[in-house]
């Protein structure tokens, strides 16, 4: 696997350096989303927002109210987030159990900075928010990886069960998880947790020389995301440059 700039070292040191507890967003929430969030949350923090005690049963009764406009819900679920207060936490609990579809993962965003202030005001410690598009669990994010194979030939059957075996052996050891490992002809997708603080590069380059001690036969050009699946048309374009096909010679998935 090459890096021409060491992105995965850079990521990993980021980690390294930051003393204080980590909070991961363990739901799957666009980037987008979570942008308009922060900017959202912040504009309302800039304006000074706040909801007094006697507000609290009117938010629930407004979140409850199927006819109030998204928009609205918005703005109660951040105004609850920002007010440092556990009763609103403890409504935001309640609240993510069974949200409003529109707004569920404006919801989760909103009881992830409920949690934050909170824990920064009674613990007096630093606390760090790390949320990606494919979120995670714990202390491990969520990957997807795609690897391809090193010639434009479909995988051999006992090709296959190296990398099942191979996969499921050495990723455990090193604390991570894999949630979906799928074969296909020309090219493997892996979705795994995996420690935030452990050497990405040096996991993955490693399970890749065990495969390939039987032939060469996965790349070492690997692709790897914490943003997004690759849709299957991504996944062609991919193939299409790394075998130098042509757009009017295209294989079928």
């Amino acid at each position: 696997m090459r890096d021409k700039y060491d992105v995965f070292e850079r990521f990993q040191n980021s980690f390294n350096r930051m003393d204080g507890r980590f909070h991961v967003l363990e739901q799957r929430i666009p980037i987008e989303v979570q942008m308009e969030y922060f900017k959202y949350s912040e504009q309302m923090r800039k304006n000074k927002v706040k909801i007094s005690g006697d507000e609290y049963n009117m938010c629930i009764q407004s979140l409850a109210n199927e006819m109030l406009s998204v928009s609205r819900k918005k703005y109660i679920l951040s105004a609850l987030a920002i007010s440092n207060d556990v009763k609103a936490f403890r409504l935001l609990e309640e609240y993510v159990q069974h949200p409003d579809p529109d707004i569920t993962n404006w919801a989760y965003m909103a009881l992830m900075e409920s949690r934050i202030s909170l824990e920064s005001e009674l613990l007096e410690e630093k606390q760090i928010y790390i949320s990606t598009g494919l979120g995670g669990k714990g202390e491990k994010l969520r990957f997807y990886v795609l690897m391809v194979a090193s010639k434009e030939e479909p995988f051999q059957e006992y090709q296959r069960q190296t990398i099942e075996r191979e996969f499921a052996y050495y990723l455990p050891k090193e604390d991570c998880e894999i949630e979906r490992l799928r074969i296909n002809d020309l090219y493997v997708e892996l979705l795994v947790l995996i420690p935030m603080r452990r050497d990405i590069k040096a996991i993955l380059d490693r399970v890749l020389t065990e495969c390939n001690q039987y032939g060469n036969f996965v790349s070492d050009i690997i692709t790897v995301t914490n943003v997004k699946e690759l849709s299957t048309d991504e996944i062609t374009e991919i193939l299409d440059k790394r075998y130098g096909r042509s757009q009017n010679n295209q294989a079928i998935l």
